[in-house]
């Protein structure tokens, strides 16, 4: 093709074609892929009740699973499962045929199934009011304390669709070691946040930064980032080890190693968010600081207040008062919070740029890609919601 120079003479560009990222068709925009990922779930969804069917289990009792799977599963953002997708597209560097999205889309929906599962678990232990602006499940007309087996059932959902869709292929144990090993950490991080930060017990002594970076990595970081690229990777059969510019890459410890400091830096900007930003562009009013939260923000303000601000922390954090509320926010601007988080984001941000960009890449598909990793960081960086 041909371009103008800024002299008015014309250049000849041989533009490069990369076999890596080549496309088939020109690539869908988010909301395409959005609309395309949630029409898989029907069919999904139908699958799992159909196994119980066949199973003899009493048309109510499948209707009641339906309802759990409707009402659980979908209305999220869907940002985990689609870069289920998303991943096996890049490392294939194509558009992937018919078979090869439903696939990749059952273990993005598989990734869905285990939100769902933790978050009707999560809400019955923080007995917790309102779920995606409706009713949390247990709390839902008729539900109650049906919801603990619901939750197992969306859980158990997942080996389901595995066993179903890749028990003869290469990668079935490897995608069910991922997920018992996703699930297994989240559940510990969750016991480290309840053993820290009980909403009607606050105690900030028990709270440290040190803290407060196991249960991001293990409760958020592994099965919101690492999870969704470890099943594409298994999927597309990328090996434990390959060769590339002359040394040995390891591409599942090398994912590990940019997607958890990814997604604390993700969980960290969140918790910044709740506490400064408005309303009006967060979309919720934050709660953090009167629900006691082992957050970023009140770890930081105790690391760095002084007595009598650690005094004003230890008597109004966790508490649903207004005031008390006001009151952590002055000492949260008072130790400079606000400068604090600006230098940390850009810090991360250089870092994690300058790790992916030492990815080698090499022309076989089924090995690494940076576009892997520069997708999730160009979503994340710098939002304001």
């Amino acid at each position: 093709m041909t371009t103008p120079s800024s002299n008015g003479t014309t250049i000849k560009v041989t533009p490069k074609i990369h076999s890596s990222v080549l496309h088939l068709q020109p690539p869908m925009d988010q909301t395409s892929k959005h609309l395309k990922f949630k029409a898989a779930w029907p069919r999904i969804r139908d699958e799992l009740t159909e196994y119980c069917t066949n199973q003899g289990i009493p048309t109510d009792a499948v209707q009641w699973y339906e309802q759990n799977l409707n009402y659980n599963v979908t209305g999220g953002k869907l940002n985990r499962g689609m870069a289920v997708v998303d991943t096996v597209e890049i490392i294939k560097g194509a558009v992937l045929n018919d078979e090869e999205y439903y696939k990749a889309a059952v273990l993005g929906w598989g990734v869905e199934l285990l939100q769902a599962f933790f978050l009707v678990s999560d809400d019955i232990m923080d007995d917790t009011s309102m779920r995606r602006k409706k009713p949390c499940w247990y709390r839902a007309s008729g539900v109650g304390m049906i919801a603990v087996n619901d939750a197992c059932m969306l859980e158990g959902a997942i080996y389901c669709l595995l066993k179903k869709h890749f028990r003869h292929t290469p990668c079935y144990l490897d995608l069910i070691e991922v997920f018992h090993d996703a699930a297994y950490r989240t559940e510990i991080g969750q016991l480290i946040d309840l053993t820290t930060a009980p909403e009607r017990h606050v105690d900030l002594s028990k709270f440290s930064l040190h803290k407060y970076h196991l249960i991001v990595t293990y409760k958020t970081a592994y099965y919101s980032f690492y999870l969704p690229v470890a099943l594409a990777m298994h999927m597309c059969g990328v090996p434990a080890t390959y060769q590339a510019e002359g040394e040995t890459i390891e591409p599942y410890k090398l994912a590990l190693s940019i997607l958890l400091p990814l997604g604390e830096y993700f969980q960290i900007q969140d918790d910044f968010l709740d506490f400064s930003a408005p309303p009006e562009i967060l979309g919720k009013i934050g709660t953090d600081i009167v629900n006691n939260k082992c957050s970023w923000c009140i770890n930081t303000a105790l690391s760095l207040a002084g007595p009598d601000q650690r005094a004003t922390l230890n008597e109004n954090y966790g508490r649903k008062d207004a005031a008390a509320e006001a009151r952590v926010k002055e000492v949260f601007e008072a130790v400079g919070l606000r400068e604090h988080y600006a230098r940390y984001e850009v810090e991360v941000h250089e870092r994690l740029e300058k790790t992916i960009a030492a990815i080698p890449e090499v022309p076989e598909r089924g090995t690494l890609r940076r576009e892997i990793f520069t997708s999730f960081l160009e979503k994340i960086y710098r939002r304001t919601l």
